[in-house]
Formats: C-alpha cells, structure tokens, sequence
C-alpha cells in the first residue's frame, strides 16, 4: 500500500493545536505548582513522629500510586458527579493531576531528605534553630538540591500523562487531535504533528526547569553539576 502524506489540510487548524498545547502547559504549570507544595507536606508527614499522620499519608501515597491514573479521572469527574459533586472538566483534570503527581513527588522529596545524615540535624538543634528552621535549611532545601531532576522528570512525564484527561474530553492536545481527525480523516500526519508538539514542550519544559535550577541552587551551579 502506498500512503500519499497530506500535511497541507492541517494548515487551518494550526490555532487549534496551539490552544491544546497552551491548555497541556497551563495544566502542567497549575499542577506541578500544587503538586510539589501537596509531595513535601507529605513527605514531612511520613518522616514525623507522629504514627497516625504517617500512616495517613502513607495510606494516601500508595492509593494513589497503585491505581492506574485513568481511573483517578474517572473517579473524580464520573464518579463524583454520581454524588451530585459535578466538577468543571478542567478543575478535574487539573485536581487529578495534582493528586497524582503529588504522591509520586512525596516519595521523590522522602528519599531526598533521607540522605541528609542526623548528625546535621543533631548540629542544628545543638546551635538552638527552630524545627521549622532546621527542616528548611537542614533538612528540605539539601534534599530538594539533590533530588531536583528526578523532581524535573517527574514533572515532565506528568505533562505527557495530560493526555490521559482527554478521555474526560479536557481541551489539551491530544483531545484537539482527536477533533481534528475526525474532521480531515488524516489521523497519520495529525498524530505526527502531536508527537512533534509534545516533544517541543517536554523539550522546552527540561530547558525551563534547567534555568530554573541554576537560579535557585546557586551552589551546583558553581560546582558544574548538572541539574
């Protein structure tokens, strides 16, 4: 069979492709931003001394990580609704996104702060800081510093997973792309134009959170460790 390549009928729904590609970063933006402040509130709380918090966020993290994401979605935009608790399409993607890689960032910031060797935090308490002094000096920023790019590709697979909420019909990329072939019947280029878009934004994401971290861990910066 010999296939005749037909980009030029996607030419008029290239505004198109840039709302869903716009929509997926928006997404991603909002979710890595509550995911990362919802993981080290998490991650606090398995380390702490209380048994009950810990095994609650603990309970929490393996939920999450141990259902398929798929039907995170359709617990919280289907199954909710069943209850009369009918969310906006796009509060529920974003929602469940945010609860998603929430767990995941946890376990990545836990194993982060259980490099730090007590006997920094023995030194902290010995000077007089507070707890809250010595979790983010101490303990929370050398871990965040160490644990940074594995956070980074956390956050950029999170972005490609976006793809999943067009099954709840969420306008990003990918539920754009259905639309469009439905329409031109060229699913081959349209599918190779999305390809091309996700990998444009997991390439400038990785770029975005590389400036991002020389900003903020000036002293990797100065050591050449890559980030």
């Amino acid at each position: 069979m010999r296939y005749q390549f037909d980009f030029d009928s996607l030419r008029d729904y290239w505004p198109a492709f840039l709302h869903g590609a716009l929509m997926t970063l928006e997404m991603t933006a909002v979710a890595t931003v509550l995911g990362l402040a919802i993981g080290v509130v998490l991650a606090i709380g398995r380390r702490g001394r209380s048994r009950w918090i810990a095994g609650l966020c603990g309970t929490y993290v393996e939920i999450v990580r141990n259902t398929p994401y798929l039907i995170q979605i359709f617990f919280l935009f289907f199954g909710l609704s069943s209850i009369g608790l009918r969310l906006p399409i796009f509060a529920a993607a974003v929602l469940t996104m945010v609860i998603n890689v929430g767990a995941y960032t946890a376990e990545i910031v836990r194993a982060g702060m259980d490099t730090v060797p007590p006997g920094q935090v023995e030194a902290a308490q010995a000077l007089g800081l507070s707890t809250p002094q010595i979790y983010w000096d101490v303990i929370l920023r050398p871990a965040l510093e160490r644990v940074y790019p594995a956070l980074t590709s956390q956050f950029v697979l999170m972005m490609l997973s976006s793809s999943v909420t067009s099954q709840i019909s969420a306008e990003e990329l990918t539920a754009i792309a259905n639309n469009i072939q439905s329409d031109t019947f060229r699913p081959f280029e349209t599918y190779i134009v999305v390809a091309l878009l996700y990998l444009a934004m997991a390439l400038l994401l990785k770029f975005g959170f590389h400036l991002f971290g020389q900003a903020i861990f000036p002293r990797r910066r100065r050591l050449g460790t890559p980030l």
